[in-house]
């Protein structure tokens, strides 16, 4: 897609610290709250983009005694995040319900603008078996902070035709250096996502994660959290970006890559390897029905042989102001939202995967879906990496961005001068 969510909400078919946004309101104006007519509320629902799954479950939780209404935010994730920001840091009452992208979960419970989800609708989540990745995502200081809505997944998709050709036997796990090394003999293109965007961070955090490192560590510690990506698992995570940017492997727009184009690659001639997100199973039905038959799909790809992956989480988690006029009736309303059969149709409708075992039970994804897909989806969010959940990660985002882009210059020495300048950047010493 043109533009995209670190999520991975597809575009519309047939997803900072604390005290930075609070410095957002130095910048903003308070908006006036919608008024009233003494009649029957409105509770104004911000949405991220996507085929009209969030506006049909809006309108079929509405009830007697409320209506439910969406608000459109900008397709980019971080134009999503300084919108909802500028607005909460004035106290905006006007915005009831809020879809937030993971990394922004702890910046906006931090700063005071999130509802504690109350503990019978956690005590439903639970029961409705949300993953623990999603619950840990939605969780700031031992707090859920947001209802969990749904929750993306990246597999490994491949081109059947391709790998018959090169002969690699996909019922094994298979490694990051062997499909660049299979793309690489045989004149074919890997997709990934590697502008200087958030979607290149999540492709890091999880080759790191998969090496058995983190980013980062003790992010309770806000600016004094230890920062690990200098580890044998940044290592690891540099020396396969370096590899792939250097090899024949490498799709010609590889530095301004994001979702849209890395599929546009996997469906080209040149098509092979593909990480991406869960809706690419529907994504050529109609353009390129070809393509769409001859689509395969594993397990992502290991970052060190023999170590399971760590696939990249995202989803949106639906998030209560703490200003809104009517807060008791908007966390009433987001139980519904994120209810299992909310989490279906959404489903249905975008192609973003349920963040509940019981979501995936909605009847008609397994008329849209292969079973052992479905499964795979579930595996691979049990199996997840979310990145750090911090107030501070747009800091953290941002700084691995400018050090490790483009992949081309990315080399053994990557890793440890992102660590210092993120170091720099989270103390003031230096500015991204």
């Amino acid at each position: 897609m043109a533009s995209r969510s670190s999520t991975g909400s597809p575009r519309p078919r047939p997803r900072r610290a604390a005290g930075s946004v609070a410095a957002l309101a130095l910048a903003s104006s308070l908006l006036a709250a919608c008024g009233g007519d003494g009649g029957k509320p409105e509770l104004v629902w911000y949405i991220n983009p996507d085929s009209g799954g969030q506006a049909a479950i809006a309108k079929d939780c509405s009830t007697d005694e409320y209506t439910i209404t969406t608000q459109v935010l900008p397709q980019d994730a971080g134009q999503q995040r300084i919108q909802l920001a500028r607005r909460l840091a004035a106290k905006d009452p006007s915005i009831d319900l809020m879809s937030i992208d993971p990394p922004f979960t702890a910046e906006f419970a931090d700063a005071g603008f999130l509802a504690e989800v109350p503990q019978d609708a956690k005590a439903k989540l639970e029961e409705q078996g949300t993953f623990k990745g999603a619950m840990d995502a939605a969780t700031w200081k031992d707090k859920l902070v947001v209802f969990p809505f749904w929750s993306n997944t990246q597999v490994l998709w491949y081109r059947k035709s391709f790998v018959d050709k090169a002969g690699i036997d996909m019922s094994q796990p298979v490694t990051w250096d062997q499909i660049i090394d299979a793309a690489d003999e045989n004149d074919a293109k890997i997709g990934v996502q590697a502008n200087k965007y958030e979607g290149y961070v999540v492709w890091i955090n999880a080759l790191v994660e998969g090496a058995g490192g983190h980013i980062l560590e003790d992010a309770g510690e806000g600016v004094d959290a230890k920062i690990t990506l200098g580890d044998e698992a940044g290592q690891d995570a540099a020396a396969i970006i370096e590899k792939l940017a250097t090899s024949e492997a490498a799709p010609a727009d590889l530095s301004v890559s994001n979702e849209g184009t890395a599929g546009s690659t996997f469906g080209s001639d040149q098509g092979s390897f593909l990480v991406n997100w869960t809706y690419i199973w529907h994504n050529y039905d109609d353009t390129a029905p070809d393509v769409a038959k001859d689509i395969g799909y594993a397990r992502y790809p290991q970052t060190v042989e023999g170590e399971e992956s760590r696939p990249p989480y995202g989803g949106i988690g639906i998030g209560v102001s703490e200003f809104s006029d009517e807060k008791d009736l908007a966390l009433e309303a987001a139980q519904c939202l994120v209810s299992p059969e909310s989490q279906g149709v959404n489903a249905e409708i975008t192609g973003n995967m349920p963040a509940s075992t019981k979501g995936y039970e909605y009847p008609k994804l397994e008329d849209q879906y292969p079973a052992d897909l479905l499964e795979l989806f579930q595996a691979s969010v049990d199996a997840a990496a979310p990145r750090t959940v911090t107030p501070y990660w747009s800091d953290v985002s941002g700084a691995i961005q400018n050090i490790w882009h483009p992949p081309r210059a990315v080399d053994k020495d990557t890793p440890e001068r992102s660590t210092v300048f993120i170091e720099d950047v989270l103390k003031g010493g230096d500015l991204l």
